[in-house]
């Protein structure tokens, strides 16, 4: 694997190592006392702007569009109707530029429409979190001040740099506060170092992992199952490393969040590897934006909200065969994870079948994760049919045959 190749996978990793520079520039202007707080907002509004510019090109007015639409919904609709407002203009201007520039974000000649519409994803996640915080109180109107005042902070969470093309969600509560106390905090020039290395360490081992994946190209039985982990290994380890300099530029600028709050740490990425429930990696995956989707439609759907999430999360993503496919089949394989596991480990009584259901059920879920993976990150509906009759299917099709046998017993969900 070449090193180019990262701009590919991951196209917004340029521009976010470019923007270091300035992070670490903008904390040291904060703890020297040179910025006041209404000046830090224009200072991370206008690195966002001049990042959006420079990685989108003219793209960048699909990002800039709804987040000043948004910023006016929010402070005209009253609290009471402000969510459903945002929820609904975020969503159809999302999946109007996903129709639209969905066929070029796929072109490795330009990344600059996946780039955008990466952007436009995480503005969907801010302003809709947001707008469930001004709708449930938890952010109180500000009475009394002008327009402007009003909209400054509004506009510089939606669009501060370091949050821009990546990075774990991170409420509008919390970075008012991180920006008023950046001045007493030390430059977190560690953290961010330790990050940035975990990233290089995750590249190389990617870069070494590639070599073994055409040796497995064209097998089918075994060999199909090798290559199709082999495979869904390389986009994990391509995304731990998106993940890690997210938060590495965060922590730069003075942004970083609390353990429980990071899309990717030593003892997720632990968890990710090594637990035979595909519930929780469901959980732990994309840490951030599970509790997002947790709180945006889990928690609010009457009926069937573990589907209505996932079919949610297709929509998100962008409906593309391979994302509607991979996305339902995960909801489906998640609700078979709930009534299959206490069912074996109620079988499992020696320590010897524990280990075999753990070790076995461990690798039934990272197959079953390779599976779709591998069917989310398809681009066309005929390599889409090719997984679908290859013998990889065979797994998540016996889950679902497992899950029609056992409807009758369903266990508490968490």
């Amino acid at each position: 694997m070449r090193w180019a190749d990262l701009l590919v996978l991951l196209p917004a990793a340029w521009y976010q190592l470019a923007a270091f520079p300035f992070a670490a520039l903008f904390h040291h202007l904060c703890a020297s006392g040179h910025l006041s707080l209404t000046a830090r907002y224009i200072f991370l509004l206008a690195g966002g702007c001049l990042l959006a510019g420079t990685a989108m090109g003219s793209y960048a007015v699909l990002l800039l569009i709804p987040a000043a639409g948004s910023v006016l919904v929010l402070l005209s609709v009253s609290p009471a109707h402000v969510h459903t407002w945002v929820f609904g203009l975020q969503m159809c201007w999302q999946t109007i530029c996903h129709l639209c520039l969905g066929s070029w974000a796929l072109e490795p000649q330009d990344a600059r429409p996946a780039v955008a519409l990466s952007a436009i994803m995480l503005l969907t996640q801010k302003v809709t979190s947001l707008a469930l915080d001004i709708h449930e109180g938890t952010v109180p109107p500000q009475l009394g001040q002008g327009l402007l005042h009003q909209a400054l902070p509004l506009c510089s969470y939606l669009l501060f740099f370091p949050a821009l093309l990546g990075g774990p969600l991170c409420s509008f509560s919390r970075f008012q506060v991180q920006a008023k106390s950046l001045g007493a905090v030390p430059l977190p020039l560690g953290a961010a170092s330790k990050r940035c290395l975990g990233a290089l360490v995750l590249q190389a081992l990617r870069a070494g992992l590639e070599g073994w994946l055409p040796c497995t190209q064209g097998c089918t039985g075994l060999g199909g199952l090798c290559h199709m982990w082999m495979q869904a290994l390389l986009f994990r380890l391509a995304y731990y490393t998106r993940w890690m300099l997210d938060e590495a530029l965060l922590e730069m600028a003075g942004f970083g969040l609390l353990v429980g709050q990071r899309d990717i740490s030593g003892h997720n990425l632990w968890t990710l590897e090594t637990t035979h429930r595909l519930a929780v990696f469901a959980r732990t995956w994309n840490k951030s934006t599970s509790r997002w989707l947790k709180r945006l439609v889990f928690q609010r759907c009457p009926a069937q909200p573990l589907l209505a999430t996932f079919a949610f999360s297709a929509w998100w993503h962008g409906l593309r065969p391979g994302q509607i496919f991979g996305f339902l089949c995960w909801a489906i394989m998640v609700e078979a994870d709930y009534r299959i596991h206490p069912f074996l480990s109620a079988q499992a009584t020696s320590h010897v079948a524990k280990l075999l259901y753990r070790g076995t059920t461990w690798v039934f879920t990272q197959l079953i994760v390779a599976y779709i993976l591998v069917a989310v990150e398809t681009e066309s509906f005929s390599m889409l049919c090719r997984l679908w009759t290859s013998y990889n299917s065979v797994l998540p099709l016996s889950y679902g045959i497992v899950l029609l046998l056992l409807l009758a017993k369903k266990p508490k969900q968490n």
